[in-house]
């Protein structure tokens, strides 16, 4: 289930940009929310999906909550498709 709720993350073009943006470092959920024409709920239900996914983690810090990446995940998925396409990492 978890591969299952990890590729549904990374099928949504705003998802991946929110990991693009993410992988810089850490953002609010303000900084995310100013860098899309959607609204804010709609930023919320992606960050509440990419979190489900376990793909990003929050962290708040008084009265804002800070994104950050969780690369394991994706090093996870990167291995299942590695081993699927049935290269070996030896070679």
């Amino acid at each position: 289930m978890a591969l299952q709720n990890t590729l549904k993350a990374l099928a949504d073009p705003i998802r991946r940009d929110i990991l693009n943006m993410l992988k810089n470092g850490p953002l609010s959920a303000g900084e995310i929310c100013d860098a899309f024409s959607v609204t804010d709920a709609s930023i919320s239900r992606h960050l509440s999906v990419l979190k489900d996914a376990d793909l990003i983690r929050d962290n708040r810090k008084g009265k804002f909550i800070y994104y950050e990446i969780n690369t394991s995940v994706l090093e996870e998925t990167l291995l299942w498709i590695t081993d699927l396409k049935g290269e070996n990492s030896n070679a």
